[in-house]
């Protein structure tokens, strides 16, 4: 890996631009350095509308680093982002941020909210109500429909403290797409979930994805058995670099997880879902 060439262009002016790409999402040949090490190195991954990723990779691989360049939090060392049409660079970020529908079960929320409220901070995105702000009618409404979509409804007006992981998991996803974003961003959605609300959450997220055949979505893991059935597309990343990309029957297989994991790892396909299973040499 090349060593790093830290120049002005590291230095970027946040102005707004028109659209350059039609792409939903659009790393191109990107770089990501800190502390003089690639995080990222001559990355690229398009994403169009309709279109549903898995960014797939051991620990410390580069998903969230990845992630977060698409999802406009932070801009490329080197190579270009778009993001639903602009240049990071040229676009304010925390505007266009507001149109990206982001899901991290590690979101904090501290303060004595009921799931419902929870999910309508999605429109403030914000951890907590503003104070004197109120949802219009409509969105109420909407709230609604996705929290009972995503099968909470029963749990609407419960404190956030008192649900479980899976319950609040699925409030999440709700809470992301109350704002009607394009894309949606789901960094280990899964996490700390058992079996049974694992599974309820995959089968959400399935339903949710034929519910609104337009939107396009990004789910970060590192586990086979997390990945909907309803994913069309894959990206293996390892040591920074991106492996394998393109159609997920062509990226998902015994060899290709095999060395991204640096294992020799088995793939099957059950019933739209995958399964690894570990094995004594690397299958060919």
């Amino acid at each position: 890996m090349r060593e790093p060439d830290l120049t002005a262009r590291d230095t970027v002016t946040l102005v707004t631009t028109e659209a350059t790409t039609d792409s939903v999402l659009f790393a191109d040949n990107v770089d990501l350095v800190r502390g003089g090490r690639y995080l990222l190195s001559q990355a690229t991954v398009r994403v169009e509308q309709g279109e549903h990723w898995v960014l797939l990779g051991a620990n410390g691989a580069g998903k969230s680093t990845l992630l977060s360049l698409l999802g406009a939090f932070v801009h490329p060392t080197h190579g270009t982002v778009h993001v639903l049409g602009h240049q990071l660079g040229r676009v304010d970020m925390r505007e266009l941020r507001t149109h990206i529908g982001h899901v991290d079960p590690r979101l904090r929320v501290e303060a004595p909210l009921t799931l419902l409220e929870v999910v309508f901070t999605g429109l403030t995105n914000t951890p907590d109500l503003i104070p004197r702000w109120s949802p219009t009618d409509e969105q109420v409404a909407r709230a609604h429909a996705l929290i009972d979509s995503l099968g909470v409804a029963h749990r609407s007006g419960s404190s956030w403290h008192t649900l479980s992981q899976g319950e609040r998991g699925r409030a999440l996803i709700a809470r992301a797409l109350l704002p009607d974003p394009a894309v949606l961003l789901l960094d280990e959605p899964a996490t700390g979930l058992d079996l049974a609300a694992r599974e309820q959450l995959l089968t959400a997220l399935d339903d949710l994805r034929g519910e609104h055949p337009s939107l396009a979505s990004i789910l970060v893991t590192h586990h086979l058995e997390e990945i909907p059935a309803s994913t069309s597309h894959a990206v293996l990343i390892r040591d920074g670099r991106i492996m394998a990309d393109g159609h997920v029957d062509d990226v998902l297989t015994t060899k290709n997880i095999s060395e991204c994991f640096d294992h020799p790892i088995e793939i099957s396909r059950r019933n739209g879902r995958w399964v690894a299973t570990a094995t004594q040499k690397v299958m060919t």
